[in-house]
């Protein structure tokens, strides 16, 4: 059964597995959906804007949008906007979106989800490096085997 929080969620095709994704949480303001959007601009594709359903199937975790919301995206000064989305993406990492400066060398960190142990950073989603740093950070902490699809 898949559960509902409030989190982004995007993907990004690796030539080394395929599809990988990461779940954007943090408290409303803190970034999400902006880094979401220059995510996009960047080569990504959305699952979900705002809200996501989340489920575990043979122990890797999975998210979607809910129905009502699915292909959407609250832009600011925009509205709501269509954007290119996949139906659902593994997540293979979570950042949490925080305001202060993270540690620059922090202990590894995971947060279980439906019962999938996840690594997780805190990443400041405002910063001009953000995609960057989340990219980096999904290729090497969010590693895991290819999936056919």
């Amino acid at each position: 059964m898949a559960e509902l929080i409030h989190a982004c969620a995007a993907a990004l095709r690796l030539p080394e597995r395929g599809w990988s994704g990461v779940l954007l949480t943090g408290p409303s303001g803190s970034g999400k959906s902006d880094l979401l959007l220059r995510l996009i601009g960047g080569g990504w594709r959305a699952a979900a804007d705002d809200y996501v359903h989340v489920w575990s199937s043979r122990g890797r975790l999975y998210a979607r949008a809910p129905d009502r919301i699915a292909g959407r995206m609250e832009i600011r000064s925009l509205g709501i906007t269509p954007i290119p989305a996949l139906p659902f993406s593994r997540v293979d990492l979570i950042a949490r979106c925080v305001e202060q400066t993270p540690e620059r060398l922090p202990e590894p960190a995971f947060r279980n989800v439906a019962d999938v142990r996840v690594p997780m950073i805190d990443l400041q989603a405002l910063h001009a490096s953000a995609p960057v740093r989340l990219a980096v950070a999904l290729r090497t902490l969010g590693a895991g085997p290819p999936l056919p699809y």
